[in-house]
């Protein structure tokens, strides 16, 4: 009798852990990526985490694409916000992207409340990392990061940014919104003149 509880205990162990793998093996493969997305795929789902984030920002903020970089399985895409948030605004801002990503059943995962370089770390359901911090002088920066998918060729984003880029210069914030800046507009050369 204790030999077949043993028995019948080792084959429901060896049953649950087989019917385990099964689960597993549908959705991921050999090498731990997640099936049914590649890279391509993964990196234009970030696309639309970073628009959806940005569009819930009342008034539209200015932002640019920064970069795209890839890993082994893995995708990031990152953005600037162009718009100057003001030190008194960020808190606003702040509060929006995080109740959007609440709604969304994101996972809020970090917040740092910094008075200067505040940031908010958080997962989506569908496993997809999403940062925003603020850098020197109001600068916001979006990243979003992929789980591991297949491999594949990355293109950049589509979308046309609705703000100017900065090429070859150090990032600095050059287009300045009258809403989330409490600064008054700096003066051109020719104005003082």
């Amino acid at each position: 009798m204790k030999q077949a509880f043993r028995r019948f205990s080792v084959m429901v162990a060896i049953g649950v852990l087989l019917a385990g793998c099964g689960l597993l093996s549908e959705s991921h493969n050999e090498k731990g990526a997640s099936t049914g997305m590649d890279m391509q795929a993964a990196a234009e789902h970030a696309d639309g985490m970073f628009y959806a984030t940005v569009g819930e920002v009342k008034p539209e903020v200015a932002w640019t694409h920064r970069a795209t970089t890839t890993g082994r399985c893995d995708v990031s895409r990152y953005w600037a916000v162009m718009t100057v948030i003001s030190e008194q605004r960020r808190g606003n801002f702040l509060g929006v992207v995080e109740r959007f990503w609440k709604a969304n059943d994101y996972r809020i995962g970090t917040v740092n409340p910094s008075k200067d370089l505040p940031t908010i770390i958080a997962t989506s359901p569908d496993g997809f990392g999403i940062r925003v911090s603020f850098g020197y002088k109001g600068q916001a920066f979006f990243e979003v990061t992929t789980p591991c998918v297949d491999k594949s060729e990355v293109a950049p984003p589509t979308k046309a940014a609705n703000g100017r880029a900065y090429e070859g210069k150090i990032p600095t914030p050059n287009v300045r919104s009258d809403f989330w800046s409490s600064a008054s507009p700096v003066p051109s050369p020719s104005a003082s003149g």
